[in-house]
């Protein structure tokens, strides 16, 4: 698939270097330095290479959602026409400082960019992992017992997209059902992040895949 990516920070840059090496036709977008951008590209290999969001947006099949989010209307403009798009968000609608969300409870940051991009179809995943556990998961698919990751949508088509992505990384994707569902999910990634950098697990928590496995046995 043809993949763009809409915000190349920690998140898009090693979710959009993982599609890469698995395959996938990646354009990294969104950064404050296009030198970075062109690291990204040349780090992930294989099809990858940067460009504009215009550029990630044209022709792609899929399109990853990853800017914090004060900048999604603006990458959003910066995109196009996003009409018939499958858009893979793992963005949380965080305030300015990162203490809370400011959508939660009746609403979450998945249904309010439907929104703001009516006709594309938004697919909420990746976004209850946290960003360490990535590279290590991808490097041990195909051994073991995947961890799961959850998504929901409400478009038949596009969740199947976002689906194949999720174990193109090495995860076994659990469909959560329509997109509501992200109204439960996102306050729980934000739980999950604050128990695994502010309480006494630190990065074990960050971990977690690890941990309950090791709980477990």
């Amino acid at each position: 698939m043809r993949i763009g990516i809409l915000g190349s920070g920690l998140m898009g840059g090693k979710l959009g270097t993982i599609f890469a090496r698995a395959g996938h036709d990646v354009v990294f977008s969104y950064s404050h330095s296009k030198a970075k951008l062109e690291k990204l590209a040349r780090d992930a290999g294989g099809q990858a290479r940067a460009g504009t969001p215009a550029q990630a947006a044209k022709d792609a099949d899929a399109l990853l959602l990853a800017v914090h989010w004060s900048r999604v209307d603006d990458v959003v403009k910066k995109a196009g026409d996003l009409s018939g798009k499958v858009i893979v968000s793992c963005s949380l609608p965080m305030n300015a400082d990162d203490t809370g969300l400011v959508i939660a409870n009746t609403s979450s940051g998945s249904e309010e960019l439907v929104k703001k991009v009516p006709k594309a179809h938004v697919v909420s995943a990746f976004n209850t992992v946290p960003s360490e556990v990535l590279f290590s998961v991808f490097e041990r698919k195909g051994s073991g017992t995947p961890p799961s990751v959850v998504y929901c949508g409400d478009n038949a088509k596009a969740k199947k997209v976002a689906a194949q992505l999720i174990t193109d990384v090495g995860f076994e994707p659990i469909d959560a059902g329509p997109l509501r569902i992200a109204r439960y999910t996102e306050p729980f990634t934000l739980l999950v992040g604050q128990l695994a950098y502010e309480g006494d697990r630190g990065p074990a928590m960050a971990y977690r895949f690890e941990w309950f496995e090791e709980r477990e046995s």
